[in-house]
């Protein structure tokens, strides 16, 4: 992972990371969602700021973004996270890359507290996050259905040292 370049995602990236949003979603335990949203729905469900892509040899390997967790002001500091891997750098440590970006963004973004939804068999992510200072805080049993069956959701969340800590 040497010749990684994370940069901000641009609105241009858009067909590379819905690609790999694919490939996540395919994989069945990533997401609830079923398809791809088109980028204007995507956009509007995600924070302007802290979307970053990770690179090399001008290839868009994973990318990561937040969305606001609730439009009440007194949830303005935390931020629920997406990230993905495209299926052929998943392993080799790019996501903690990408987890560690947005972190050190969101604090500067003045985010207190980072959470994820991660299914309980996504255990890549559940690997990952935990590698990057989140802990689990709880299990949702049953918040969901995908393809017709009920699936739990594992909460983890991350408080910053540095924000919101007064």
């Amino acid at each position: 992972m040497n010749d990684i370049t994370i940069r901000t995602m641009l609105p241009t990236d858009w067909e590379f990371v819905a690609n790999i949003y694919k490939e996540g979603i395919d994989t069945g335990i990533a997401t609830f969602e079923t398809k791809v949203p088109t980028f204007e729905t995507w956009d509007k469900a995600h924070m302007s700021n802290c979307r970053f892509v990770a690179e090399s040899d001008n290839e868009i390997l994973g990318w990561v973004a937040l969305s606001p967790v609730s439009n009440r002001c007194v949830y303005g500091g935390v931020a629920e996270i997406s990230v993905y891997i495209s299926k052929k750098s998943r392993g080799k440590g790019l996501g903690k890359l990408l987890l560690q970006h947005v972190i050190s963004a969101s604090e500067q973004e003045g985010i207190w507290t980072l959470q994820s939804g991660i299914f309980p068999t996504n255990y890549g992510s559940i690997k990952v996050h935990e590698a990057t200072g989140f802990r689990m805080i709880g299990k949702r049993e049953r918040i969901g259905k995908l393809h017709g069956k009920w699936v739990d959701n594992v909460l983890f969340e991350r408080r910053s040292s540095i924000v919101g800590v007064d």
